[in-house]
């Protein structure tokens, strides 16, 4: 797996936890297909996917931190992830959200060149 695409999830990770929209957005495709963790199914765009995080950073200030990377079989990366909901006063949430309060998932990325195309969510790791 190529270490510089490690890195660039490692710090599309940093850049989201720290709600630097701006910094995450910058190495999406135009067209990039992003799964909805909130609502189910895919947005598509990069101002989709700016519309999706303000909306969802208005009402839950989530976590997610990377803990192991692998090359799946077809060429994606997939991150395993712990994910950590809280409200916006930073109490943890209890299965008021998709997902629970250090929930582990597996988030699968499809990068072509330094651009990511796609991103799937995978719970129950």
């Amino acid at each position: 797996m190529p270490q510089n695409d490690v890195e660039m999830i490692k710090r599309i990770y940093a850049s989201f936890n720290a709600r630097d929209i701006d910094a995450v957005l910058a190495v999406l495709s135009d067209d990039v297909a992003w799964a909805n963790g909130m609502e189910g199914g895919h947005i598509h765009g990069r101002e989709a996917v700016r519309d999706y995080w303000t909306r969802q950073w208005a009402v839950i200030s989530p976590h997610v931190e990377p803990v192991a990377f692998e090359k799946t079989e077809d060429g994606a990366l997939a991150v395993e992830v712990v994910q950590s909901v809280f409200d916006l006063d930073g109490r943890p949430l209890q299965g008021q959200t998709h997902g629970l309060q250090d929930e582990t998932v597996t988030h699968i990325f499809r990068i072509e060149g330094d651009k990511i195309i796609r991103f799937d969510i995978r719970d129950g790791v």
